[in-house]
């Protein structure tokens, strides 16, 4: 048995309130949904493999630092380092908690060290990272919101990859946020093998309301994956407001959970059976894909 999470917060300005925040969601996931071994540790007798459960945990966009100046994020970059760094955090809670954890994105500098990529870090149970995406399309627009105008790229650094990290349970695709709106890149990431996309997202309140929805359904129906968009919610400190609605979406396009505001998850089951007769009864292979 497989379960799927998406965790929905409203981030703050500092790493330390973001990590207990985290770790006490963790908390109430884990409790809710035990997971049992298959190392028979602390059990007794032999684990059917029908009970033997995994647990896949989405964190929104900039889970660790939200709500503060890009500059800051900047900073926070150049300030990691091995043994001490935002990833060996977050490891660390997917080690403890015993869960594949997507960690939304951390800033991590770049080789040029006045940019940092947007990454989402991708750690299986024993805290190792498995994968990694660097945010391809970059947030550089205009809003009719609070903020006005949004330019990611003065501080970031465009990625230039896809990443699809394969489990022994399914390919996981990642992407982040901005690029939902991109549809070439969800078709590369399907045909890249994966079952399931992960979309850690911070939408802003305006564009949430008019988009959000309606893409996630679109890039899970025409791409025939389950989605996971996790996002942030809430005023943050800087006064930008972001649309939450995190979401759980199958194959077939169904909204399975949903979180509109305030923080939490969700949790629905993974179900490959079913994205296979999908897939089966209505195959969308094209000649132009080959």
């Amino acid at each position: 048995m497989v379960k799927l999470s998406a965790i929905q917060l409203t981030s703050a300005a500092n790493v330390a309130t973001n990590l207990a925040a985290i770790a006490k969601i963790l908390t109430k996931i884990t409790a809710a949904n035990p997971i049992i071994n298959n190392n028979n540790d602390g059990i007794t007798g032999e684990v059917n493999e029908a009970e033997y459960t995994q647990h896949l945990v989405v964190l929104p966009e900039c889970c660790l630092y939200f709500g503060g100046k890009d500059s800051e994020q900047l900073s926070l970059a150049r300030e990691s380092v091995p043994g001490n760094d935002l990833c060996s955090a977050l490891g660390a809670l997917a080690k403890k908690f015993n869960v594949y954890l997507v960690a939304g994105t951390v800033p991590i500098i770049s080789s040029c060290t006045t940019k940092f990529t947007n990454s989402s870090c991708f750690f299986n149970p024993d805290g190792e990272l498995i994968g990694q995406y660097d945010k391809i399309h970059l947030f550089d627009v205009n809003v009719s919101d609070s903020t006005k105008n949004y330019c990611e790229s003065r501080f970031t650094q465009a990625g230039k990859e896809i990443s699809v990290v394969n489990t022994d349970f399914a390919n996981i695709g990642l992407s982040v946020c901005f690029d939902l709106r991109f549809p070439t890149l969800f078709q590369q990431l399907s045909k890249a093998g994966a079952n399931i996309i992960t979309v850690p997202s911070a939408f802003t309140k305006v564009t949430g309301k008019a988009h959000w929805q309606t893409l996630l359904q679109a890039r899970a129906i025409e791409n025939q994956v389950y989605i996971i968009a996790a996002g942030q919610e809430g005023v943050h400190e800087n006064g930008r407001e972001t649309w939450g609605h995190s979401m759980i979406i199958s194959p077939w396009g169904t909204i399975e959970q949903s979180m509109t505001i305030g923080e939490g998850y969700i949790t629905v089951d993974y179900q490959p059976e079913e994205l296979i007769r999908i897939r089966q009864s209505m195959p969308l292979n094209s000649p132009l894909n080959t």
